[in-house]
């Protein structure tokens, strides 16, 4: 009841009445998903970890892996699986339109429910990684079908490239299909050579991003502050979203 009630914060889209705003013109665009995940998960870890006394509670930052990039995805077949349903679950909310943030929760919470090892998720289980990361790919991809054949945008960066085209002349939609089809088999081109492209920076930097361990909680810890708040801002430019 209380997500429900912050979701109906702000303007209505459709009648445009003033819903639960008490006159404050920050609430007009109402409470976004994504700032209350930053909110909840970022900060309140850091605030939890403060509480533990700055305890460093983390693994070794030693590469397991080291020389063997091609381990875990030797394994990823053994989750056939949980890669099929997480793609369904990304590409429906990506459709309706949800997002990739909500994707992965939900694709998260399923695979953990589903799974003979559950109960083992958030200790370094593949299969809970494959779960949300398939499922924000799958709604990423998936946000595009509604945007270019209906002019709906599916997500924020959907969204973002909508204003693109409309900016360049391109009115999304079933014609143009039949009058820029260069255009739109070239952007269905450019995401499957985007997610290779991905896949070798992601396996070319992985001893980078695994170096960050190595780093001081003390140091750290404002420094993701600092990112969330600027995360929270450039969604809507608006300070009010950082408090």
């Amino acid at each position: 009841m209380i997500g429900f009630a912050l979701a109906a914060v702000g303007l209505d889209s459709v009648t445009g009445t003033l819903r639960l705003t008490f006159g404050f013109t920050s609430l007009l665009k109402g409470f976004d998903f994504l700032i209350a995940v930053i909110g909840l998960f970022g900060i309140g870890e850091i605030l939890e970890t403060l509480e533990e006394g700055l305890a460093f509670k983390g693994a070794s930052a030693k590469n397991q892996h080291e020389g063997r990039p091609g381990d875990v995805e030797r394994n990823c077949p053994r989750y056939w699986a949980t890669s099929l349903r997480s793609s369904a679950v990304g590409c429906f909310m990506g459709i309706v339109p949800g997002g990739a943030t909500p994707a992965s929760f939900m694709s998260y919470g399923l695979a953990r429910r589903l799974s003979k090892d559950g109960k083992d998720f958030g200790n370094g289980k593949v299969e809970g990684v494959v779960a949300p990361e398939t499922a924000a790919h799958a709604a990423g991809t998936a946000a595009l079908l509604p945007m270019i054949t209906l002019g709906v945008p599916g997500s924020p960066t959907a969204a973002v490239l909508l204003g693109g085209l409309l900016i360049w002349g391109l009115q999304p939609g079933p014609l143009l299909f039949v009058e820029k089809p260069d255009f739109v088999w070239g952007l269905i081109a450019s995401m499957y050579l985007g997610n290779i492209a991905g896949l070798i920076v992601v396996l070319t930097c992985v001893p980078l991003f695994a170096a960050i361990l190595r780093i001081p909680f003390s140091i750290i810890a404002p420094v993701i502050i600092v990112i969330c708040a600027i995360g929270a801002y450039t969604v809507h430019n608006s300070m009010f979203d950082v408090y």
